[in-house]
């Protein structure tokens, strides 16, 4: 079994470029989502503590089945540690085999920024120039780096209740293509930018901003840390917004749209990616993709860290699965 570990995935950036593995990423997901049908769907499994939650969030088809370990504790940086950590099994489905195990705290950034990205593609406007992101922790760079690979972003605007995190989002954006705008308030940010990234990760319902604080023809990407009572937009908002999701049973439950129910959900991604519905119509709409994270975009980044981790000779093989020369004597290991 092949073993993935931080510094594979560092070594593999290394190799192809963050804008080519953002590429391939993105490609993978267009991919699966046009696939919809295919999969082995489910809602990830919570469990709640009173600091934060531990998923798991399972994805199969009939060559693959994978899941994700991932935990959402929004006070772990007070302690020094990540809000965020996560770990992901890719099996085969023909012998039930793991046949990789991975790091993916990296590749949850990855993918979560690729899925926006995906997201944009259809209901973005191809011109968008500007970009505000409102909130700049662990997930900020990822998102911003995406999107400036995919659009011809001319100035990112920037905001963050923590003016640390400011200074370090600022500092590792240093020489990038676009300006850099720090920001005294979230409407100051957002205020006629044509993208908006919210990503903020207290468990708390709140209104980051409302229409009349953005310009028509806005896309708003809302993915911050959700969870059950957990929001960032106001259910007056969301009502003024053609509104996209992943996953109707999960999103219903974690989303933005847990304030509202089903009637305001115009299409689910899949369905902007196969050409049942049509994304963007006119350059006036404000769209809106509320995101929750799901975990066919793991299976996605799962199976291209696969991929290449093979093509590129990465990880470290694991005797983690007996080798029995009878599959019937597992006690035969002990030894005679």
């Amino acid at each position: 079994m092949k073993i993935l570990a931080v510094t594979d995935i560092q070594k593999l950036i290394q190799i192809l470029s963050l804008e080519n593995f953002f590429k391939r990423a993105v490609a993978a997901l267009e991919e699966d989502f046009g696939r919809w049908h295919e999969f082995i769907l489910s809602p990830r499994h919570g469990t709640y503590y009173p600091d934060g939650v531990i998923e798991l969030m399972p994805c199969a088809d009939q060559q693959h089945y994978a899941f994700k370990y991932v935990n959402g504790y929004p006070g772990n940086p007070l302690k020094g540690k990540l809000n965020v950590v996560a770990i992901g099994v890719l099996s085969d489905a023909e012998s039930g085999y793991p046949v990789m195990i991975s790091e993916m705290t990296f590749l949850t950034a990855f993918r979560t920024a690729a899925a926006g990205v995906l997201a944009a593609k259809y209901l973005a406007r191809a011109d968008s120039k500007s970009l505000a992101i409102i909130g700049t922790g662990a997930q900020a760079e990822f998102q911003v780096l995406a999107f400036s690979g995919f659009f011809q972003l001319e100035e990112v605007r920037f905001f963050d209740i923590d003016p640390q995190a400011m200074v370090k989002f600022s500092q590792n954006m240093i020489g990038q293509k676009f300006s850099l705008i720090p920001c005294n308030s979230i409407v100051e940010a957002v205020r006629d930018a044509d993208i908006i990234i919210t990503a903020t990760a207290a468990k708390k319902r709140q209104s980051l901003f409302e229409a009349d604080d953005i310009a028509s023809g806005t896309y708003i990407y809302a993915m911050g840390g959700d969870s059950p009572g957990k929001t960032e937009l106001s259910a007056e908002f969301l009502k003024r917004t053609k509104l996209v999701v992943e996953y109707k049973p999960q999103t219903l439950v974690e989303g933005e749209v847990q304030q509202c129910g089903a009637d305001l959900i115009y299409a689910e991604l899949w369905e902007l990616v196969c050409k049942n519905k049509p994304g963007r119509q006119d350059d006036q709409e404000i769209t809106l993709f509320d995101s929750v994270g799901f975990a066919l975009e793991d299976y996605s980044i799962l199976r291209v860290v696969y991929e290449l981790a093979k093509e590129y000779q990465l990880g470290t093989e694991a005797d983690l699965i007996p080798e029995l020369n009878d599959p019937k004597n597992l006690f035969s290991i002990l030894g005679p």
